[in-house]
């Protein structure tokens, strides 16, 4: 009876021991300031290179500040999230980076690390129903209506419009709804249907072929991030509709770029800076640390991209070589 006990204090000492160890330290060798606070942050994913550069800064401004940083990434899987952040309030970190995979779904965790006393701040993508310290993203309703004043522009104020949606996450509605106040302003453009994409490029070519068969008489498609263009590009051209059909999308990765240089039926993009995002979240963090006064958000302003900005942003760097 004795020796079953003591195996079972054992046995749980041991698989404590493992999850402290599990939330892996993404800081690089070379930091010159002492590693004194521990960072843990739940991602998205890191299949996109928004989030990988993201990441990147992140790791870098990590250093810079001394900070311990743990970076996980949840694939879009709340309950892989739930776990991660559940880790991390084990392991008693000393803040949390989270960028929700359900941004209604969070909530009770965030409470749960604040009542803690674990400082939360959110990138990218806010959380509902949840206060957190800050929230570090790009404009994303000024980015919304710039595409949907340049589509309604390239529409010459007529048409019908379908959009590539992913409805549980905050960030996508916040574009979403600057499109949509955009695009109210042409009465002669209706936004006819809504249809989910999740992100995720084979999911929105699936809808969008889905879209094109229910709906002949579409004229373009919004994508509320790159690999729904681009999924829906793949779906347009599949049908043979790229002379008629026009895309805009959202993130401006090199692939979306190149598809709008080489003249394809994606005509716009958004260019936001992950970069920047990655850094001033844990520029927040550390000043957070330094009792320093936060913002309750922080937002980093996002670029018009088309293939008239791509080219003479081309022609600038051809000069300057």
């Amino acid at each position: 009876m004795h020796n079953r006990l003591f195996i079972s204090l054992i046995s749980i000492c041991l698989l404590f021991t493992m999850g402290l160890s599990c939330g892996k330290n993404e800081t690089p060798k070379g930091a010159t300031e002492s590693l004194s606070k521990t960072v843990g942050a739940s991602l998205l994913t890191q299949t996109h290179v928004f989030y990988q550069d993201l990441a990147d800064a992140m790791r870098e401004t990590a250093v810079k500040n001394g900070l311990n940083l743990r970076i996980q990434y949840a694939e879009f899987d709340p309950r892989k999230q739930n776990d991660q952040i559940e880790m991390f309030i084990l392991q008693r970190v000393d803040a949390l980076i989270i960028s929700p995979t359900d941004s209604s779904g969070i909530g009770p965790l965030i409470k749960e690390a604040m009542n803690k006393k674990i400082p939360v701040f959110t990138v990218d993508i806010t959380a509902k129903d949840a206060d957190v310290v800050c929230h570090i993203a790009s404009d994303n309703y000024q980015g919304g209506y710039m595409l949907g004043k340049f589509l309604a522009d390239k529409l010459e104020g007529k048409g019908k419009i379908a959009i590539i949606d992913h409805p549980t996450v905050t960030s996508v509605q916040e574009r979403v709804k600057g499109f949509e106040d955009a695009i109210k302003e042409y009465p002669g453009i209706e936004v006819v249907q809504k249809v989910p994409g999740d992100g995720q490029r084979d999911k929105a070519m699936r809808a969008t072929q889905d879209l094109i068969a229910s709906r002949p008489d579409l004229d373009a498609i919004f994508g509320i991030n790159d690999d729904s263009a681009l999924g829906a590009l793949a779906g347009v051209e599949s049908a043979g509709l790229q002379n008629r059909i026009k895309i805009v999308g959202f993130d401006a990765t090199p692939e979306a770029c190149n598809a709008i240089l080489e003249g394809k039926c994606l005509i716009a993009d958004i260019a936001q800076y992950p970069r920047e995002i990655g850094k001033s979240a844990i520029e927040t963090v550390s000043d957070y640390f330094k009792a320093k006064e936060i913002p309750k958000v922080r937002q980093i302003p996002v670029k018009l991209i088309t293939r008239e900005t791509l080219l003479q942003e081309r022609s600038n760097q051809n000069a300057k070589s």
